[in-house]
């Protein structure tokens, strides 16, 4: 039985890019940014080697590691969260995925309002929370949607749950997936509920993701034709439209996404356990919280050294991140970053592959381990 656990601790980067200046991150690097933090401390990531890969050389190098290590540059042309787990998983966007800097055209919001009969506020680029503490009266009063975007290519929908039940919600933003298709092709469509708690809106753990299916067959689908199962765990399923998947567990943390993963790791299965860890990126990357982000790896670390001892002879562990979002930075979105990749098994020697160009590395190993025939397109 072969089994593979892959980890993405979303927006975990590692320094930034050769071209990180057409992107505007010239200086980020995520992980070395939170290891200033007394809330820094993952003593089981640096036996595993994370200090030893290219780049790393302000943590702790012990003088061996028992990972399989490399620093991962990306190919395809962006830094969100679509594109770097579809690259993850074999898939190279040579051409960006659209983004609006300025708001929506009218012709996308038109078509929007009347298609769900509601009056559309806001439509700029906002941060998540402040656009609900500066839209949330209105839309409460009006039953208006707040529409927003950011740096990434997002067309995200907040809307009270008192005001837009949730099932409503998602069926908004379904019909804002229908029409966004071609040259205003988002990444995701994403369900934003929020609620208020004393007059303060707080957005909840309700999200969904509705994401542009992939262009191209993924390692994900190559192994479901195979037989084997691909489990997906937080928002992995709603990253890939379902395709390639044969189990989908939503999480609503990264605690909740840790507990599962190591529910799962206790099944008979063979194939991938795929798990999204969003909290890094959702709760703290974007919202410049260095601490709470150092503190969220140290709870990480602290699983995973319960974790590691579970694994069987045929299993392989590999962590990985699929953009950075630089907490300490001058802003609040995403960035252009490397990645890392440690790969821990029980039956094979630690090696440091160096700096690899693709993170479509990743796929690669998980075609070679069940031995599947796939091919990235690069």
């Amino acid at each position: 039985m072969k089994r593979v656990f892959l980890i993405v601790l979303d927006s975990l980067g590692i320094g930034y890019e050769p071209d990180a200046h057409l992107f505007g991150d010239v200086g980020a690097n995520t992980l070395m940014r939170i290891s200033h933090s007394e809330k820094f401390n993952i003593p089981n990531l640096i036996k595993l080697g994370i200090g030893s890969i290219d780049g790393v050389d302000y943590l702790d190098c012990p003088p061996s590691h028992t990972a399989s290590i490399a620093r991962l540059r990306e190919m395809s042309m962006g830094k969100d969260t679509t594109i770097g787990h579809w690259e993850i998983a074999g898939i190279v966007s040579k051409e960006p995925l659209p983004t609006y800097p300025n708001g929506f055209p009218a012709e996308i919001i038109k078509a929007f309002e009347a298609a769900t009969g509601r009056r559309v506020i806001c439509n700029k680029p906002y941060s998540g929370t402040d656009v609900i503490r500066d839209y949330g009266d209105e839309h409460v009063k009006t039953g208006a949607l707040i529409v927003y975007t950011s740096a990434d290519s997002v067309f995200q929908i907040a809307a009270h749950e008192d005001v837009v039940p949730l099932d409503t919600l998602y069926e908004y933003c379904r019909k804002a997936r229908e029409i966004l298709t071609g040259k205003h092709g988002v990444g995701r469509v994403i369900a934003r509920p929020f609620t208020d708690d004393n007059g303060v809106y707080k957005r909840t753990a309700n999200r969904r993701d509705f994401s542009l299916a992939p262009p191209k067959k993924s390692i994900l689908d190559a192994l479901k034709e195979n037989g084997l199962q691909v489990i997906s765990v937080g928002k992995i399923n709603d990253i890939f439209a379902g395709t390639g998947i044969t189990e989908s567990n939503p999480t609503h943390s990264n605690t909740e996404g840790m507990q599962v993963t190591a529910e799962i790791s206790k099944r008979d299965f063979c194939g991938l356990c795929f798990t999204n860890l969003v909290d890094f990126d959702m709760l703290y990357g974007h919202r410049q919280d260095i601490d709470g982000y150092a503190a969220a790896l140290t709870e990480f670390d602290r699983w995973l050294g319960d974790f590691l001892p579970t694994l069987t002879e045929g299993d392989t562990l590999i962590i990985t991140a699929d953009h950075g979002c630089d907490p300490g930075d001058t802003s609040t979105d995403h960035t252009r970053e490397y990645i890392p990749m440690l790969m821990y098994n029980k039956n094979t020697s630690p090696k440091n592959l160096g700096t690899r160009y693709g993170f479509f590395e990743i796929s690669k190993i998980i075609a070679e381990i069940f031995g599947v025939d796939f091919e990235v397109e690069s």
